[in-house]
């Protein structure tokens, strides 16, 4: 089965789009997609992506991903995906541009943190639900309105890339079709992030010395038989260059799984347009079995000999630590923290202060409070 335009009738038509919260009129080369696009790309909170952790904490390696080349890799694989299979690029592209502009300092143990004290008083962080928040509120960069008035497609991507939204969903997520799944294009962004964070993850630890690729293979059977593969092409090629080798065929066989295994059950499930993608009460986009279960296995082998290590758990600990410190802090001092957004909660305005911040800003606001956290 040929996967080149395969899904070319699945393609969410630009021209169709249900508009922006604030009509604009302005005349533009570029299409709805292409606008938002860039609109994401110009944000002060993708810009920051470049001092958030992805992973790894600095001080191991000058060249491990952060937040922002990680977006960056999940945006090429979300193109090349979108592209082979025919359907739209830029709205692909805009959507892994935005899927972590969310994300607080300190990769996950920052975002599990603050949603640790807010569970405290009876609300909850969400990355992708901060990532609304961000691009409907707090990018006030226009005269005419607040936010980047992105498309609503977008946004909803924003909202469903990785979760979907029950039926009778309330509050401010229920203009964003609950009960229907988003269109494919948004449906690829969790999976090409799973295949980015996946391969990058395993090159990193690598570098860091967390482990020899022969303990990989020994995880993983298809890597094994890449690296035999591998060895033998390149017998004098130092491990370093075999690991980038492999890689490099990891990312090309989880691609081609992803796109084989989505063109089948888009076909299984003889959905014809972007509507019958929203009502199919399943996502369409998923791997192959053999795919999946090597993503399975690195993701269980990245557990085991990487995310669990005593240096990166310490790390972890560390920053939830502080960030809850700062959050308590800040709590019983609310003069210490810039305007808020009218109607919003001090634990609210606390948790979108600390998400907005950097990893470097982080430490740098904490030092400078930190001499007060005893005397309170």
């Amino acid at each position: 089965m040929s996967a080149i335009g395969a899904l070319a009738p699945l393609r969410f038509p630009v021209e169709s789009t249900r508009g922006r919260r604030f009509p604009e009129s302005l005349p533009s080369f570029r299409n709805d997609f292409q606008r938002d696009r860039d609109r994401i790309v110009h944000s002060r909170a993708f810009r920051r992506l470049e001092a958030k952790t992805q992973v790894f904490p600095p001080g191991i390696s000058d060249h491990f991903r952060n937040r922002l080349t990680h977006t960056l890799e999940v945006a090429q694989l979300a193109r090349t995906a979108a592209r082979v299979l025919g359907l739209d690029e830029d709205f692909a592209e805009a959507l892994a541009l935005a899927h972590d502009i969310g994300h607080p300092p300190f990769a996950h143990s920052g975002e599990h943190a603050l949603n640790a004290v807010l569970s405290r008083h009876g609300e909850r962080f969400e990355h992708n639900l901060h990532a609304l928040r961000i691009v409907e509120v707090y990018e006030h960069r226009y005269a005419l309105y607040p936010g980047l008035n992105l498309t609503f497609e977008v946004r909803e991507g924003i909202v469903k890339h990785s979760r979907d939204l029950p039926p009778g969903t309330t509050g401010p997520l229920a203009e964003y079709l609950p009960g229907l799944k988003p269109p494919i294009e948004a449906q690829l962004i969790d999976l090409v992030d799973e295949i980015a964070y996946n391969t990058a993850d395993t090159d990193d630890a690598h570098e860091a010395g967390f482990f020899r690729l022969s303990e990989l293979g020994a995880a993983v059977p298809l890597a094994a038989e890449l690296i035999d593969e591998v060895e033998t092409h390149f017998p004098a090629a130092e491990e370093r260059i075999h690991l980038h080798e492999v890689q490099r065929r990891l990312i090309d066989h989880l691609m081609r799984g992803l796109m084989q295994g989505t063109i089948e059950a888009c076909h299984s499930a003889q959905v014809h347009d972007v509507e019958a993608v929203r009502a199919h009460p399943d996502r369409l986009v998923r791997f192959t079995p053999q795919a999946a279960e090597t993503s399975r296995l690195l993701k269980q082998f990245l557990h085991a000999r990487v995310y669990h290590t005593p240096i990166l758990v310490e790390e972890r600990d560390q920053s939830a630590a502080a960030i809850e410190l700062l959050f308590e802090f800040l709590l019983a001092h609310p003069d210490q923290l810039p305007p808020g957004q009218p109607g919003d909660s001090l634990p609210r305005r606390i948790s979108d202060y600390i998400a907005s911040m950097t990893d470097p800003y982080f430490r740098r606001v904490y030092a400078s409070l930190a001499p007060q956290f005893t005397s309170r």
